[in-house]
């Protein structure tokens, strides 16, 4: 089994996130208009989608690859997939 990829730059982008979660949580201390937060809790869960698309990427890339290489992959697939099913729901 090969090893996870390093998440050193998916690291990077949750502590950018963490950062942002810390600014939506002000703006509700200060009592911010409504919209502008949304505008911030919009743009993180983005980014939130966006760590996770490239770990999934990495995972399918190593994991999921080599399970396929193989001949294991039919558990992978069927992982992945449910996976993504909870990303789309």
């Amino acid at each position: 089994m090969p090893k996870p990829p390093k998440h050193s730059e998916s690291l990077m982008r949750l502590r950018k996130i963490e950062g942002q979660i810390k600014g939506i949580q002000r703006m509700l201390e200060e009592r911010r208009y409504c919209i502008d937060v949304l505008q911030q809790v919009s743009a993180a869960r983005r980014a939130l989608d966006e760590v996770a698309l490239q770990m999934m990427r990495g995972h399918i890339n190593s994991c999921v690859s080599h399970a396929i290489r193989h001949q294991d992959g039919a558990e992978k697939v069927e992982e992945l997939i449910h996976t993504l099913h909870r990303f789309i729901k």
